[in-house]
C-alpha cells in the first residue's frame, strides 16, 4: 500500500526499511530453495554452477536428470521409446516406483487422518466436553515431540504387534502425524461456526447425521479439505518415520532421496526436488484458496 500524502520523513523511512527488511529475510528463506531449480538442468554431474551455467550457454543445461527419473533401474532404458518402453518404467523404474508407493501411502494415510482429525476436531468443539485442553495437548503432541523419538517409539510397538515393515503400519504411523495439522484447521473454521444452525436444524426434525452431513459440514469442508492437504504433504515428505517402520518394499521419495544422497551423489535428486518444490506450492496455493472461501462462507471477508 502507498504511504499517505500526510506521512513524515520518519515514517517514509520506516516504511521503506521495513520493506527493505522483509525482502531480505523472504531471500534468506526462498534462496535455498530457488537454487535447487537451475542446478537440476546442469548438464554436468556436479551440484555447483558450471562456467557454461553462468555464461547462460545453452550446452550446459540438460533435462539428463529428469530423463534418468524415468530410465533409472529399467531392464532397457536404451529401447525405442513406445508402449513397451512406458511400461517397462512404470514397472521397473526405481523413481516411478517410490513415487507410486508415497502417493498410496499418502492417500491413504491422509483419509484416515482426516477422518479421525474431523471427529477429534468436533468433539473437541463441543464446550461441554471435559479436559478439553488437555485432551487437545495430547492428540497434537506428534507435532511436539521430536520425530526421532516418535519413530522409535512406533518402531518398537509396530514390532511388538506385527505392523513393522508393512504397508499398514506405515500409514498408520503416517496418519499419526498428519492427524494433529487435521484437527488444528477443523478447531480453527469451526471457531467461526454458528452452533445455532445445528440447534435449529434439530428443532426442525433433523437427527444428527443429517444435521452434520447438510449443515456442519458444508460450511467446514474448506477447513477438513486444508486439513487434508497439510496431512498428504506431511505424509509425502516424511522420510524419518519411513527408515524406521518401513522395509525395503517402502520405499517413498524422501527415502529414496536420502538413499541417493548417501550412495551416490547424483543431480537427479535436484531434480526430484524441484518437482517437490513446485509440487508443494500447488497444494499451498490450494490451501490459500480453501481459506479464502472458507472466510467468505463465514462472513468473515467480503465476496
Amino acid at each position: 500500500m502507498a504511504l499517505p500524502a500526510y506521512a513524515s520523513p520518519l515514517e517514509r523511512v520506516w516504511h521503506y526499511t521495513y520493506l527493505v527488511m522483509c525482502g531480505l529475510i523472504f531471500f534468506f528463506l526462498i534462496a535455498p530453495i530457488v537454487v535447487i531449480i537451475p542446478l537440476s538442468f546442469n548438464a554436468q554431474p556436479y551440484f555447483t554452477f558450471t562456467k557454461e551455467m553462468l555464461n547462460f550457454n545453452p550446452a550446459g543445461y540438460s533435462m539428463r536428470w529428469y530423463d534418468l527419473l524415468l530410465t533409472f533401474g529399467m531392464q532397457e532404458p536404451q529401447a525405442e521409446r513406445g508402449w513397451s518402453w512406458w511400461m517397462d518404467a512404470w514397472q521397473h523404474a526405481t523413481w516411478i516406483g517410490v513415487a507410486k508407493n508415497s502417493l498410496i501411502i499418502g492417500f491413504f494415510a491422509t483419509i484416515v487422518a482426516t477422518s479421525l482429525g474431523t471427529l477429534a476436531a468436533l468433539g473437541l468443539s463441543r464446550p461441554e466436553m471435559p479436559y478439553r485442553r488437555a485432551i487437545m495437548a495430547i492428540l497434537i503432541s506428534p507435532m511436539i515431540v521430536p520425530i526421532i523419538i516418535t519413530a522409535t517409539g512406533l518402531f518398537f510397538f509396530y514390532s511388538k504387534v506385527g505392523l513393522a515393515h508393512t504397508y499398514p503400519g506405515i500409514i498408520m504411523a503416517h496418519a499419526t502425524l498428519g492427524i494433529p495439522f487435521v484437527i488444528i484447521t477443523v478447531t480453527a473454521t469451526l471457531v467461526g461456526f454458528d452452533n445455532s444452525l445445528s440447534r435449529a436444524a434439530a428443532n426442525m426434525g433433523a437427527n444428527p447425521r443429517t444435521t452434520f452431513f447438510k449443515i456442519i459440514m458444508p460450511l467446514i469442508l474448506p477447513g477438513v479439505v486444508s486439513g487434508a492437504l497439510f496431512a498428504f504433504v506431511s505424509s509425502f515428505d516424511e522420510v524419518v518415520v519411513v527408515l524406521f517402520v518401513g522395509g525395503y518394499e517402502q520405499q517413498t521419495i524422501p527415502r529414496q532421496m536420502w538413499n541417493g544422497i548417501r550412495e551416490q551423489i547424483s543431480p537427479a535428486i535436484l531434480a526430484v526436488a524441484t518437482i517437490l518444490v513446485f509440487f508443494s506450492i500447488a497444494l499451498l496455493t490450494t490451501v490459500e484458496l480453501l481459506r479464502r472461501r472458507s472466510e467468505r462462507l463465514r462472513g468473515m471477508s467480503p465476496g
